[in-house]
């Protein structure tokens, strides 16, 4: 059965390289960051022939020597790396004892010395659990691995008698299993602890044949080096990772609420502002704030001050033809340029009053008619763009109408943010499309 295995190993390493190629070809949940994927280590510890997996044992007292190995590791995920192992050391035992059945050991020989000369093997290893399942970078893991290779020993056995008989470089295959611990001790240094036992191709790593494999076991501590610069790839957690990136979208979702909430309380009190300001009370098309005659009577025909007209007599009037000049134009242009109202309210800044009262004497002088065309970028909702550009032509007509212009050849229409002039993507472009339009004729 056993014979069977180790035929059938250079399959398995076939499907173990394919898988790990396969694996590493998936894309990894890990940001945009350099991570250190090779390492060297370095090890020491107790070598021993002898299995606590059972099976049976050649020689009934096994002895613990000094092995010693070395390993280069590459990381492909931060779950699965390939790992080659080096190994040297001594392997001892005899039968000065029974057996730990209290069975007498009835081999024709007392001890035997068996130098390994090297192992090499090619491992898959897997990260079965990180210290911390919630932070980025871990700072300890524990690991599995499995894989094949070949031992080279030699092998020497002494008889009751003091006879030496020594089987001379032996090459075997050999199955390395084990388990260990992996801590890190700095961004490029991780204290390693293992234990790894070996299932040899063979029955004469001990210079005796008594049946079934023979097996050796190497716990070890040592020194992990990783090469290059970054995080070590194999302490990366792209759970935590990817946990860190919901509580940034979260957070970032509570400041998005937290900004539309403040700019509903801010457009309720500019509608309340903006209420308040054009309130017209006795209905006369003057607002309160600029009626100097309030509570005309209903029908009751008023200047631009609020207070009655009066009627003069009938008169015959001559049609004339209306003549806007260059002159008049450059009076209109200079009040648009020189227009400016209070952010997101329709109050004119007292600055654009002058080039409006030119504007409100051209219209008294000349009997103009004017159309007012508000305008506003794209910013806010299209109900809120709409009054806003409403109510910013009338607060003109309405300060125009204050200067004597007759309110009844103005015309005061909003537009809200459907007529864009420049492009909304830009603030420059948005400045030029807050504004109103006048036009004479």
């Amino acid at each position: 059965m056993k014979q069977k295995l180790f035929k059938t190993l250079p399959v398995a390493l076939a499907a173990l390289f394919i898988g790990s190629a396969a694996q590493a070809q998936e894309p990894m949940t890990a940001p945009s960051t350099s991570f250190r994927t090779w390492s060297i280590g370095v090890n020491a510890g107790a070598l021993m022939p002898f299995s606590p997996l059972g099976g049976k044992e050649d020689f009934s007292n096994w002895k613990t020597n000094l092995g010693y190995g070395l390993y280069i590791k590459k990381q492909i995920t931060p779950y699965f790396a390939l790992r080659a192992d080096g190994l040297r050391g001594k392997l001892t035992g005899n039968n000065a004892e029974p057996y730990r059945d209290g069975t007498v050991n009835v081999s024709p020989f007392s001890s035997f010395s068996t130098q390994l000369r090297y192992s090499a093997s090619l491992s898959a290893v897997v990260n079965m659990f990180n210290w911390s399942m919630f932070k980025q970078e871990n700072g300890a893991q524990f690991y599995a691995s499995a894989g094949g290779g070949f031992a080279n020993y030699e092998a020497t056995t002494t008889t009751a008698g003091n006879v030496s008989v020594t089987n001379k470089n032996v090459d075997k295959m050999i199955v390395p299993v084990g388990v260990g611990a992996k801590f890190r001790l700095s961004q490029g240094v991780n204290l390693d602890l293992g234990y790894t036992v070996n299932f040899v191709d063979g029955d004469n790593m001990d210079g005796y044949e008594r049946g079934g494999n023979d097996k050796y076991s190497y716990g070890y501590a040592g020194l992990e080096f990783a090469l290059g610069k970054g995080k070590q790839l194999a302490f990366y957690s792209p759970t935590a990772a990817t946990y860190d990136e919901a509580l940034a979208a979260r957070r970032e979702a509570g400041a998005l609420k937290s900004d539309l909430d403040a700019q509903k309380a801010e457009n309720a009190r500019l509608r309340a502002d903006m209420g308040e300001l054009l309130k017209d009370s006795d209905g006369d098309g003057v607002a309160d704030k600029l009626d100097k005659c309030p509570n005309t009577p209903a029908g009751t025909v008023v200047d631009g001050s609020g207070c009655p007209l009066v009627t003069p007599k009938p008169q015959i009037i001559k049609e004339t033809q209306v003549v806007v000049t260059e002159a008049d134009r450059k009076v209109v242009r200079d009040a648009i340029a020189n227009l400016e109202f209070d952010l997101g309210k329709s109050t004119i800044r007292a600055k654009s009053y002058p080039t409006l009262d030119r504007v409100a004497a051209l219209l008294v002088e000349k009997n103009f008619s004017l159309k007012l065309a508000g305008h506003t970028d794209n910013t806010g909702s299209a109900e809120l763009n709409m009054r806003l550009s409403k109510d910013r032509a009338e607060a003109i007509k309405t300060y125009l109408v204050s200067q004597g212009a007759n309110a009844s050849r103005i015309e005061a229409t909003g537009y809200g943010k459907d007529q864009p002039i420049a492009s909304n993507a830009t603030a420059a472009g948005r400045q030029q499309n807050r504004r109103v339009e006048f036009t004479l004729y």
